[in-house]
Formats: structure tokens, sequence, C-alpha cells
């Protein structure tokens, strides 16, 4: 029942966007509670007292936090359409798949996109060597996943959407088809799958979002 399942989050957030987009696979109705982030509501501050962030899953009056840890539970929770693999060595690998991208390519991604000159080149560099490596576990597979999309993929549907949506503001492409070629195919196919494709914050208002940020540092330059 939807009463049951809440998140609080906002629609422009990745990290939401995994919650919900863990809840769709799974076919479990949840209700959406948008927060304003710069007036965080009450229930919000006492469900994740700890980091005050968003998102937050509520499941039977109890509160989760943290996008990870909450993909987690939900696959615990409902069995059907498993996220991480059956098997223990396969469910190890993508636990350490997804650890990397949050530990070596998302930080070096985001701060591509956030920093300027040889600065900016540094980072660049130290984001394509961890992507190389981060496509390596997509040898041969569709999605890390394997055929459907699992944890890693909803880990880095972030890289696919918002990441790349920023570094077009900022002029740059990373996840080129010629130098990273498996990881361009997954992209594409992740952002056409219909229930993704469906649940996607809209392309414009995102990127009108990434443009006045954009202006606003170079303003404060």
């Amino acid at each position: 029942m939807s009463e049951e399942v809440k998140v609080f989050g906002a629609w422009g957030s990745p990290m939401s966007h995994r919650v919900e987009l863990a809840l769709r696979l799974k076919g479990i109705e949840y209700e959406n509670i948008e927060e304003d982030l710069s007036n965080k509501s009450p229930l919000l501050l006492k469900y994740n007292p700890v980091h005050k962030k968003i998102p937050v899953l509520v499941h039977k009056g109890k509160p989760i936090a943290e996008s990870m840890v909450i993909l987690e539970y939900i696959d615990e929770t409902w069995k059907h359409n498993p996220l991480l693999p059956q098997d223990p060595y396969e469910r190890a690998m993508a636990r350490f798949w997804a650890k990397f991208f949050e530990e070596k390519c998302l930080m070096q991604v985001w701060m591509t996109c956030c920093s300027k000159g040889s600065e900016q080149e540094k980072h660049m560099q130290e984001a394509m060597e961890n992507l190389k490596t981060l496509e390596t576990a997509l040898q041969g597979k569709k999605f890390f996943g394997g055929e459907a999309i699992g944890l890693v993929d909803i880990a880095c549907i972030v890289l696919a959407y918002w990441l790349e949506l920023n570094l077009q503001v900022v002029g740059i492409v990373l996840i080129e088809e010629e130098k990273l070629p498996m990881l361009h195919q997954w992209a594409q196919e992740l952002l056409n799958t219909s229930v993704v494709k469906e649940s996607l914050p809209p392309r414009d208002k995102l990127l009108a979002i990434f443009k006045a940020r954009k202006e606003a540092s170079t303003n404060a330059a």
C-alpha cells in the first residue's frame, strides 16, 4: 500500500531518483514527499537527524536514510525483481563496483564540472581513468546487472543523466563513444528503458538549473 511507503526527496535530486527507480522496478507504490531543501520540513529532520538530508525512505513508520543503504533495504524487503545477484560472489562484486563509483568516479566527474583551467584538466584526467576502470565491469553485458537493471546501474544513473547534462553546460563530453564505447552504449540503453525514461526529471528544467549555477560561479569569479 502506498501509505506504507514514503519517499522524502526532491524532484531534481539523483539520489532521490535512485530510490524512486528501485521502487518502480519492484512495482512498489509509494508516496512522494517533495522537500524544499532551503527550508527542510520538521518531519525530514526528525526522520534523518544525523545527516538532515534527502532521500529518506519511510516504511511502516520506520525511516531509512542514505540512498545506497535504502537500495539494499528495498532489495531485501521486496524479493521480486532483485537488484543484487543471488550468487554471493556476484553480489560482493556488485557492491564493490557501486562503492567504486561512489568513491572514485562521482566526485571526480563532479569536480570536473565545477573547476576551471589546470584544476579542471587534472580532475578530468582522473575521472577518465576511473571511468575506464568502471567500464571493465560492463564487459559482455547490457547493464552492470546483466540483462536487467541492477544496483550498480541505479547507483550510476547520476553519471548517465545528471553529470552528463552538467558537463554539457560546461562544454565537456566525457562519455564519448570512441573513448568509452561500453559506457556510452550502457548510458543509451539505460536512459531509453521505459521505466527510467518515465521517471527522469525534465531535461530542460535541469539544464536551466545547471546553466544558472554556471553563470553564478562565473559572476562570482
